[in-house]
């Protein structure tokens, strides 16, 4: 039998026998180390982490009667044996990578025996690494790091959607069970659910929409209208109107909120100052959905003049002289030229602005707080987003399992259309074709 195979053979049969057996000690010995480890535990803890992965717990907390005295008995925690599981599943799908790695190694150097040549020792080994997958070894850490802080989480509230893990179903006092697709079932089908979903879904597209549409516009025409050759004092006119954004959102949100009270705010006080009546800009429906989208423009606008100036500053000015040249004016060089040019540039970032206002936390909370209440809806108010819902769900409520069910609606709604509309834009098209 070929060295190369019989290599591999050994070390499919036990991680590190194929370097021992290819006389590469200290390797075959700290694969035989991570292989043993790996072995116990999938042998003797795996099963018990996947067992409590599916059953979610046997015995639930609670008081038992121990000869004359009753105490208090901790049974099994439910989210606990869930996380366990996965952190368990994650740790063996980590560990077959390993062993799949041993045996490539294995039958790689035992090619070499072969071939008349001596394998690498252990710092030949390392050094050869370095030289042939240095990229791997730098992205090794954070792809462990990911996995286990990014996609773990992931996973485990996508799972919590699937369960009745909600009040009163807490534990360690209560088991949770899976329930499969229920929890969509009742969002979609009973009427305290799909009314308020119905109603969260509409008003957060809404919402994205047109507060992309006007933070972008109203960039574009600050950045077009500042760069222009007329305009004295730039630097001026840049920095004060890059101080919105260089406020933390948080201080202005507040501030904002303030200035719009009915009662108290300046805003209405100035209003009547001119003989005008105040208007409900907080507590009325329709007026507090513009008072957010106001607040989002003063917050948004900066952040896109600033991208539009850097782009108008790479187009060539030939490009309008020629366009002098043959007769076009104001408007069809921006139609012709500036929008084309900033749009081509501009295009990934607008569709990240799109999926940020999906997930635009900060001003609806800090600003209304979800506010005004609507008392058809359960647990949302007039301007909640389908982020903001979430968190009254899973923070205020304990209604975790609805909370995972918009949290996958959401993910679902940003990726695709992020994905769909970023695959249409001129960048990602000539892009494709370099590649």
């Amino acid at each position: 039998m070929r060295k190369r195979t019989t290599a591999a053979l050994l070390s499919a049969l036990l991680m590190g026998l194929g370097q021992l057996y290819n006389r590469q000690t200290i390797k075959g010995l700290l694969f035989l180390l991570f292989g043993a480890a790996g072995l116990y535990g999938a042998a003797y803890k795996y099963p018990a982490f996947i067992k409590g992965l599916v059953t979610l717990g046997e015995r639930p907390s609670g008081m038992v009667k121990v000869g004359k005295l009753t105490k208090m008995v901790a049974g099994d925690h439910s989210i606990y044996m869930m996380i366990d599981g996965l952190i368990a599943t994650f740790g063996l799908a980590m560990f077959i990578g390993l062993y799949a790695i041993n045996i490539r190694d294995a039958y790689s150097n035992g090619l070499l025996r072969e071939s008349g040549q001596r394998p690498p020792g252990i710092a030949g080994s390392l050094a050869g690494l370095g030289r042939r997958h240095f990229a791997y070894l730098v992205l090794a850490v954070p792809f462990v790091t990911i996995t286990f802080l990014t996609i773990l989480p992931l996973v485990f509230s996508i799972l919590l959607a699937f369960t009745n893990y909600a009040d009163p179903i807490l534990p360690p006092a209560n088991l949770v069970d899976w329930v499969g697709f229920d929890n969509f079932r009742k969002m979609l089908e009973l009427k305290v659910w799909s009314s308020t979903f119905g109603g969260v879904v509409t008003w957060t597209l809404i919402w994205a929409v047109v507060a992309t549409f006007t933070t972008y516009v109203g960039g574009i025409v600050v950045a077009v209208v500042i760069h222009q050759p007329r305009i004295r004092f730039k630097k001026l006119w840049r920095t004060i109107l890059i101080v919105p954004f260089a406020i933390p959102n948080m201080i202005s949100l507040l501030v904002m909120r303030n200035l719009f009270n009915n009662q108290f705010g300046p805003v209405n006080g100035y209003l009547r100052a001119l003989g005008l009546d105040g208007l409900p800009w907080l507590t009325d429906p329709f007026w507090a959905k513009v008072t957010v989208i106001l607040v989002n423009m003063w917050l948004g606008i900066p952040i896109t003049m600033i991208l539009v100036l850097g782009v108008l500053t790479t187009i060539p000015g030939d490009l309008y002289e020629a366009a002098e040249v043959d007769g076009a004016g104001a408007l069809q060089k921006f139609r012709l030229i500036t929008m084309p040019m900033v749009l081509f540039s501009t295009a990934p970032v607008l569709i990240m602005q799109f999926a940020g206002n999906i997930n635009n936390f900060n001003v609806i909370f800090l600003l209304t707080n979800g506010d005004p209440v609507n008392p058809d809806y359960q647990y949302a108010g007039h301007t909640d987003l389908l982020v903001t819902w979430l968190y009254k769900l899973a923070l205020n409520q304990s209604q975790y399992s609805f909370a995972s069910v918009i949290g996958i609606v959401i993910f679902l709604l940003v990726a695709s259309f992020s994905i769909w509309s970023y695959r249409q834009t001129r960048a990602y098209r000539e892009e494709d074709m370099i590649a």
